[in-house]
């Protein structure tokens, strides 16, 4: 009989043997179900295949690094990342956690202390929805390229769509107007920060039509904007 409520699971990508077979069992121990690849090259077809709930995901691997790894797997998904690395400049650090990165830890480390901050994020992002609070959630369908929030469709360009998940996807996250506009298009083409603020005006009077007492989109200067609502459900074509 099929488990009505199977592990969640993570994704290790770990390129030494003994370190990941540690995180592995660990892991395994504490309830979870477990993926361990060890080529970077592996893990964005990997995760397109099917989105673990997490990913462990070394800083220095064979194949492609994870600062490159964890770049690609934001044009695509949220899925929470936990950096591993053994480099702790802060640079480095700051680094991963600016392109899109949940949490980082250095190398060495006690395996007890990875799966409590596994579980800190878990709790975080898949926690259970109170009563009521599915009608207030902006919903991200990714592969229909389609939001809606309480059950109303967003009429979206492309631009606002993307605009939009980044913004939601970290609430109460400042992103810079360079942050939004590397975000924006697909082409990588060359546009003004004005370009932002147009769509955020556009945005805002959007989702201001289903709901004119939410602060939607709060601007914060001389620095960007930030998202004041609820966290958005991200929806990966699967359900």
């Amino acid at each position: 009989m099929e488990n009505p409520n199977p592990p969640l699971q993570i994704m290790i990508v770990e390129d030494e043997p003994k370190l990941g077979q540690l995180l592995v069992d660990y892991l395994q121990a504490a309830g979870y179900a477990t993926r361990w690849l060890t080529n970077g090259r592996e893990v964005v077809p990997a995760v397109h295949e099917q989105q673990p709930a997490l990913i462990l995901l070394d800083l220095m691997l064979p194949g492609c690094d994870g600062l490159t790894i964890c770049r690609e797997l934001r044009r695509f998904t949220d899925v929470p990342i936990m950096m591993v690395t053994a480099k702790i400049e802060e640079i480095d650090r700051l680094l991963g956690l600016e392109i899109g990165a949940d949490d980082y830890i250095c190398k060495p480390y006690s395996p007890r202390e990875v799966v409590a901050r596994v579980k800190a994020i878990l709790r975080r992002c898949y926690r259970p929805l109170e009563q009521g609070e599915e009608e207030r959630l902006l919903h991200i369908d990714e592969p229909r390229f389609q939001a809606s929030y309480s059950g109303h469709i967003l009429d979206l360009t492309p631009a606002e769509f993307r605009l939009l998940k980044t913004l939601a996807s970290q609430p109460g996250n400042v992103f810079s107007r360079e942050q939004l506009l590397n975000n924006l298009y697909d082409d990588y083409r060359v546009v003004t920060d004005r370009t932002i603020d147009s769509h955020i005006k556009n945005l805002r009077r959007k989702l201001e039509l289903i709901d004119g007492e939410k602060a939607f989109i709060r601007s914060v200067y001389g620095v960007g904007y930030r998202w004041e609502a609820e966290p958005c459900r991200l929806i990966n074509g699967l359900a």
